[in-house]
């Protein structure tokens, strides 16, 4: 999978223009605020995905411009292939291969693309909500019948969650919760095993890559703490089992809080590095190897279940690494279409293969 030209028109800063970039490792540099992100965004914006920065649509539209369009040209599932979104004011329209689409959906597993920002820093900074959905995330692309499993496991512990806080103005409800129990329990159980067995295949991808992005001085291991005790994890029928037992032996308990005290809602990522918590005594450095790692890990991983190689996009990922960690980032990541952003010059020179790409005030020149 890769793109083999990419036309801008009323995006953000970016001039109108084309770029051709080369089947391998693609470096747009330049200093701050002159569009790098721009372009990463665009690539991303025609995989059928969301702004990875949280924009509107009408945030997208260049100043000066009423509307801004996108288009690709790639090659995928072994043919050449095209992607175009326009976005006008109140309006967006969408066509693979020249035909209109009814929404930008229609363009996911088209183009495949994995992504980096400095937000995603927060997959080891913030709480674990932030590690669990990018699991579920991951987990999707790969296993689409994952995201209504995962949307009747929410409407369930919401319904259950309301029942423990009206229950004690409501006695007569109690009767009610056996049967949320054993719903809950059944979904529970199938979201916990397929989230370890992903992250099991995560940690065999990205402890890979970092042992080569470290140059073999760090070893990352990433592990799925659940509040299902890992015994009981072994199949989906005692998995079920021991969270059902658990939630009717501690109904007092949960009734008091007023929420659901266990479950893959309450579950988190564990991320060292040689023993030690990542997010603890981590540097920034080994914080951002470590998110690097498991994003390439993704893209390895959604491979093996597509066939296909998704892009890799890297957003200013080069600050605050070492030159060893560059070095690997810029010429050891494989063969496959990598588009990576950089202010320094001199990271730039490190490029072994591949094709530079300048831009300044949104002016991009080859």
């Amino acid at each position: 999978m890769r793109v083999t030209s990419l036309r801008f028109e009323g995006f953000r800063n970016l001039e109108n223009s084309e770029i051709r970039p080369c089947p391998g490792v693609n470096v747009i540099y330049g200093t701050n605020a002159q569009g790098k992100t721009n372009l990463v965004e665009a690539i991303w914006l025609l995989s059928g995905n969301r702004s990875f920065r949280g924009a509107k649509d009408s945030e997208l539209i260049g100043f000066g411009s009423d509307h801004a369009k996108l288009h690709a040209d790639f090659f995928s599932e072994g043919r050449e292939q095209s992607a175009e979104i326009v976005y006008a004011k109140g309006k967006k329209e969408i066509l693979l291969n020249g035909v209109n689409q009814p929404s930008t959906s229609a363009l996911l597993g088209r183009l495949c693309a994995v992504v980096f920002s400095p937000e995603h820093l927060s997959l080891v900074k913030s709480g674990p909500s932030e590690r669990r959905s990018f699991i579920d995330g991951a987990v999707c692309q790969i296993k689409p019948s994952f995201k209504e499993a995962l949307s009747e496991y929410k409407r369930t512990l919401a319904q259950r969650n309301t029942l423990l806080k009206d229950i004690p103005a409501h006695p007569e409800l109690a009767d009610t919760l056996d049967a949320w129990d054993i719903r809950l329990a059944s979904l529970g159980a199938g979201i916990v095993r397929i989230r370890m067995k992903y992250v099991e295949r995560l940690c065999e991808c990205a402890s890979r890559y970092h042992d080569g992005i470290s140059h073999g001085r760090e070893a990352l291991e990433i592990s799925y703490s659940s509040t299902i005790p890992k015994e009981y994890r072994a199949s989906a029928d005692s998995a079920r089992d021991y969270m059902l037992n658990y939630m009717q032996k501690n109904r007092r308990e949960d009734l008091s809080a007023g929420f659901t005290t266990i479950g893959p809602h309450r579950d988190d990522i564990d991320i060292t590095i040689n023993g030690g918590s990542v997010r603890t005594f981590g540097s920034q450095g080994q914080q951002r190897s470590c998110v690097l790692s498991m994003k390439i890990a993704e893209e390895e991983l959604i491979k093996l279940s597509v066939s296909e190689e998704p892009l890799v996009l890297l957003d200013d990922v080069l600050s605050e690494l070492d030159s060893t960690r560059q070095e690997f980032l810029l010429n050891e990541i494989g063969d496959r279409q990598v588009f990576i952003t950089c202010c320094e010059a001199a990271s730039v020179e490190r490029l072994k293969d591949g094709k530079l790409f300048k831009i300044n005030g949104g002016r991009i020149e080859a």
